[in-house]
């Protein structure tokens, strides 16, 4: 987890001990009392002395003596004072600056500053404790930060990036140490730093758009209140629950029609049996033509439910390892209506389920046959499908290029029974969809980039990723030389 440290400490600025603008010094009022303690006794000695009437030359040696004894004894002195004060100022300011190592010695009871020293050592002891408590409490919360899958960022007052962990950098495509401290507007998120708690949006993460779900909080660093952001992609919870739900719709259509269809085509081979006194008139030939179609079209709509069906009751993959290589030329060779061409990429193996990443591809050249050669294309002449593969980081990526007018509606492209095809079903797509996912993948459809017309259609799949929805693991690797 990347993080910009703010340091709320203030500079520590050590005061002389000897020292003070205001005010005499408490080590000079000490000395000064010690030798004024000392002037009685000078002034007995001479006293003493020149009642004893000794020489001058004795009386200056001895006073002289009395002074300089009297001097070393003040110096004894203030050093048992000065010195152990010194060492616990020295301790203390340690401890402000959140360095623990020092401790004062001398420290026994009954002792004045002996036990000023002990309680001073036992206040390092506890915050010593309660620091590294702290940091390790910090070092926790960092570290499941840093794990967690979903991303989590904090902006500033002024909308600068604070934090970000790893989730964050995958997902938006960051680099810690460029995008700490720049705004939200600089690396192209204003629309998370000015989303509202439990906000859903649509946002492009890497190679695909997700939505996420926020959720927002506020904390305070340095006394400096910053705002948290907790991202949740829902979407593939969000395509499950739209498909759980056509499932149901599906279901409850299809017993209601089906209810309807069984009576429909009994009544029509009842009435062709009850024509057959009628051989050979033109009104048997009509009716017959009639009930032809009452049958032929309950059995197309019979058809029509049940590939709905199977695209609601898609199986889970059954994993094996394929050619990528090869499987891309065989779903070529299959479209008939023209020369499918491919670019030839390394050699990659699978492991998926053939029939169903065929069937995804199937359904995307068909896309694109369809849109190239359609009455729609101005270049039906011209008409060009291209399927390509490479990979991409930790992907694999599909390309199917085609040269026809592109999208109109891409927000409705993988919704279930929508097509712009007179023919369609509003399947193939979905169908695709679904079984990308179901390999850890994704379909994505966009309009070209080159400026030619046309659409590109991706097939994502990752080189490893974890189940999905409770699919088997997809892994994909590079074939190597015993393969």
């Amino acid at each position: 987890m990347a993080f910009e440290h703010q340091s709320a400490r203030v500079p520590i600025r050590h005061l002389p001990l000897n020292r003070s603008g205001t005010r005499v010094s408490f080590e000079r009022q000490l000395r000064s009392w010690l030798y004024v303690m000392g002037v009685p006794g000078f002034a007995l000695c001479w006293t003493v002395l020149h009642d004893h009437s000794l020489d001058e030359v004795i009386q200056v040696t001895l006073l002289s003596l009395y002074a300089l004894g009297w001097a070393f004894a003040v110096s004894i002195i203030l050093e048992h004072i000065i010195r152990p004060l010194q060492t616990l100022s020295n301790v203390v300011a340690a401890l402000r600056e959140d360095d623990y190592s020092f401790r004062a010695r001398r420290a026994k009871r009954d002792d004045a500053i002996g036990d000023l020293a002990i309680e001073v050592n036992a206040l390092a002891n506890m915050l010593q404790t309660q620091r590294a408590g702290a940091l390790e409490a910090m070092a926790l919360v960092e570290r499941v930060v840093d794990s967690m899958q979903s991303p989590v960022i904090a902006f500033d007052p002024g909308g600068r990036v604070k934090l970000l962990n790893s989730a964050a950098e995958r997902g938006f495509g960051l680099k810690a140490a460029a995008t700490l401290g720049k705004t939200a507007q600089e690396l192209g998120l204003e629309q998370l730093a000015q989303a509202a708690d439990d906000d859903l949006l649509p946002i492009e993460s890497g190679p695909q758009s997700c939505r996420w779900i926020v959720k927002r909080a506020g904390f305070r660093l340095g006394g400096i209140p910053h705002t948290l952001l907790v991202l949740a992609d829902v979407s593939t919870a969000l395509r499950e629950e739209e498909r759980l739900a056509w499932r149901r719709l599906i279901r409850v259509l299809g017993h209601e029609i089906n209810n309807s269809l069984a009576p429909i085509k009994s009544i029509a081979a009842s009435l062709r049996d009850h024509l057959r006194p009628l051989a050979g008139s033109a009104e048997r030939e009509d009716f017959e033509r009639g009930l032809e179609v009452i049958e032929n079209r309950a059995e197309s709509l019979n058809r029509f439910l049940q590939a709905y069906r199977q695209l609601m009751g898609l199986p889970a993959p059954n994993l094996t390892h394929v050619d990528l290589n090869g499987l891309i030329h065989q779903v070529a060779q299959l479209e008939t209506r023209l020369i499918v061409y491919t670019v030839a990429g390394e050699k990659i193996i699978v492991l998926a389920d053939p029939d169903q990443l065929q069937q995804a591809l199937i359904n995307l050249v068909r896309n694109a046959t369809d849109a190239s050669v359609g009455p729609e294309c101005e270049n039906r002449d011209g008409a060009h499908v291209e399927v390509g593969w490479n990979r991409a980081g930790n992907d694999v990526t599909i390309t199917i290029t085609d040269n026809g007018p592109g999208l109109t509606n891409e927000s409705n492209l993988f919704v279930p029974f929508y097509t712009t095809k007179p023919s369609g079903t509003g399947i193939g797509l979905v169908l695709a969809q679904q079984i990308a996912e179901a390999h850890g993948g994704l379909v994505k459809l966009y309009n070209r980039k080159d400026g030619a017309a046309g659409c590109v259609a991706e097939l994502r799949l990752p080189l490893v990723t974890k189940p999905v929805l409770g699919t088997p693991t997809l892994a994909m690797e590079e074939e190597t030389s015993q393969t």
